[in-house]
């Protein structure tokens, strides 16, 4: 039986009379890549953001690794193993490359709040920087202002600031939006070398990424789970192609 690392039971999530999110039960099981997909509204960025402690649970409980993460803030969580991305891109456009990238560090290498560290004589923190750049392929763009990346590199950026710490569980929001078919297919195979050996939790509208990338597909409608299972599962699932893929869906 797989292990979970990450466990939904019975999550709403209310905005004033507003339910989003229904009731969701999910278990996200260790090491694998897991996608949920649905339709515009149905509430995928609500989930990540409740996740990640961004919005607080209006009912239900959430465990990390066997402990329960549900009224934690954001930086606890994090603290606890789990990374994310934004569906915008979250970066820090005037500083250098390196310079996101070692920000991201700081806190895991155990610097926290000292601002009165000086970065550039930390060897074991600049050395990791420059090693979370090879991995990302952006070392030879470390010293460029990271506004002025393309917005695929810097989506790139923003994932390697998500990997950066060592999280053992990444939350990646829409992360080929807005990108070329060529710009997609590098980013799927950047996505599954940099999340080699941790648990991948994916919101993704692109089905061609969503089938290539997951080992296991959630279909979230109107705010509830509708069917968890293997891509090609849901692929037959009649359930899903009425709500989502279409009845034309092969």
């Amino acid at each position: 039986m797989p292990e979970t690392i990450l466990s939904l039971k019975g999550i709403h999530k209310n905005f004033g009379e507003s339910e989003i999110i229904t009731g969701v039960d999910l278990d996200v099981f260790r090491g694998e890549r897991h996608a949920i997909i649905g339709p515009n509204g149905a509430g995928k960025s609500t989930l990540f953001n409740l996740v990640s402690g961004l919005y607080p649970v209006s009912e239900g409980r959430m465990e990390l690794k066997g402990h329960d993460i549900t009224k934690l803030a954001p930086h606890r969580i994090n603290r606890r193993g789990l990374s994310r991305s934004f569906q915008t891109t979250n970066i820090f456009p005037k500083m250098s490359v390196f310079e996101n990238i070692r920000c991201a560090l700081l806190w895991p290498m155990g610097f926290g709040h000292s601002f009165w560290h000086l970065c550039e004589r930390k060897k074991a923190l600049n050395d990791r920087s420059r090693m979370v750049l090879e991995q990302i392929g952006m070392a030879d763009r470390a010293l460029m202002p990271a506004g002025a990346l393309s917005y695929a590199d810097q989506r790139f950026l923003e994932i390697g600031i998500t990997i950066a710490g060592g999280a053992e569980i990444i939350l990646l929001d829409e992360p080929t939006a807005g990108m070329s078919r060529h710009e997609i297919e590098r980013t799927v195979n950047f996505i599954r070398e940099v999340t080699e050996g941790k648990t991948l939790v994916i919101v993704e509208h692109d089905m061609g990424v969503v089938f290539d990338l997951a080992d296991r597909i959630s279909v979230l409608v109107y705010g509830q789970i509708i069917a968890t299972d293997s891509p090609e599962a849901i692929k037959k699932n009649e359930k899903v192609r009425e709500a989502y893929l279409g009845k034309e869906a092969v």
